[in-house]
């Protein structure tokens, strides 16, 4: 097949795929897109978890492996200015999905006259990544144990690199993430007599600066911690004591067991909180992603595969992705593409972000090749 042809597939899909984003589990437009593009390579697609898409590709052998996309946009309002920009007003790929979608269409179409390989090959076009509930949903259809999956690959545009680089590492890569959330009951007062009242603006002050002293005493300097609080609402007027305040971040770790000492840390503070000031504290910190954590043999294979164009990262970034929790149940390595250079720069989630679709074609041949070599793991 002549590159030039599977590039302007590669871009009308992207370019399509770009103008019709829709958030987690409402992608009707494009997983009936998707459908009907894989229906037209002589596929039999299934639909799973509503919007979500699967595609198996059997040769014959014991174990399948298995390559992901996610499918999900963001409540985001387009700036980019591109002659394919979302026609859903307030929603944009944001994030790069449009171009994950459109890498694993260009795979499936580069298999679909393949007669042979070493592994049957399974195509998941998931949905609700954003959400961080696509991937379980995909784990609980049963999927993985119905094709025998030992092994899944899957990929994110990255504009931290530059551009057409593949990057990735063995063993950590992405960060697992909670969202925390704290409401504080107090009693409300005249400011003039503050003694009558419980003030949890001040509580809130005191607990967000004790939850910086968890990371920089209470755990390890090896073991990298994040927590932010990106909002805060408190109060009223402002001559009245706070009888409530609000706030809400992010906890984030590489490493389960410490996210877990962290949670436990912070509901120490709270108690004694409760106790000296006399208020109430509600708190929930739910898990959310799990730590990517790449499998050094399936890592190894992909770079031996790689070239110039590979790049290994020195450090795991604080990003996460809910394609750990395939992770928690079978092998898999997740990698970036770069997108970096003069013309796009914007970060993911910005309503700028933009890439060049040339990028496209490495992640699709490396694609490729690991579907052609991946030995996997005996039953």
């Amino acid at each position: 097949m002549m590159k030039e042809e599977l590039f302007k597939k590669i871009c009308q899909w992207r370019r399509h795929l770009h103008t019709i984003p829709e958030i987690g589990f409402q992608e009707k437009k494009t997983s009936a897109y998707l459908y009907d593009e894989l229906i037209k390579m002589g596929y039999d697609p299934v639909f799973v978890t509503e919007t979500g898409i699967i595609v198996f590709l059997d040769f014959g052998c014991r174990q399948t492996l298995a390559f992901r996309s996610d499918i999900d946009a963001l409540k985001i309002t387009e700036q980019t200015g591109a002659d394919f920009c979302s026609q859903h007003d307030g929603y944009m790929h944001a994030c790069g999905h449009d171009g994950h979608m459109a890498a694993l269409l260009a795979l499936a179409y580069r298999l679909k006259d393949v007669k042979t390989l070493k592994n049957n090959i399974l195509l998941i076009f998931q949905p609700g990544e954003e959400i961080s509930n696509g991937a379980r949903s995909i784990i609980d259809t049963g999927i993985f144990e119905k094709y025998h999956v030992k092994g899944i690959f899957g990929l994110h545009m990255f504009p931290d690199l530059e551009e057409g680089k593949i990057g990735c590492r063995k063993g950590p890569l992405m960060a697992q993430s909670g969202e925390l959330d704290v409401v504080i009951h107090g009693k409300s007062a005249h400011a003039g007599k503050y003694q009558e009242g419980i003030d949890t603006i001040v509580i809130a002050s005191q607990l967000i600066t004790q939850y910086q002293s968890i990371v920089s005493r209470m755990t390890s300097p090896m073991q990298p911690a994040v927590i932010h609080i990106g909002k805060i609402q408190g109060g009223t007027v402002r001559n009245i004591v706070a009888e409530k305040t609000a706030f809400h971040g992010t906890v984030r770790t590489y490493d389960e067991k410490l996210f877990n000492r962290i949670v436990a840390a912070m509901k120490g503070y709270h108690q004694g909180m409760e106790k000296a000031y006399g208020c109430q504290i509600d708190f929930s910190c739910q898990t959310f992603n799990p730590p990517v954590i790449n499998d050094k043999g399936l890592y190894l294979q992909m770079v031996s595969l790689l070239k110039d164009d590979f790049e290994e990262l020195e450090e795991p970034v604080m990003l996460a992705e809910d394609f750990s929790h395939y992770q928690k149940v079978i092998p898999g390595v997740f990698f970036f593409i770069g997108t970096k250079c003069s013309e796009y720069h914007s970060g993911l989630h910005t309503p700028t972000f933009q890439f060049h679709e040339k990028v496209l074609l490495k992640a699709v041949d490396l694609y490729y090749q690991l579907a052609c070599s991946i030995e996997l793991g005996e039953e």
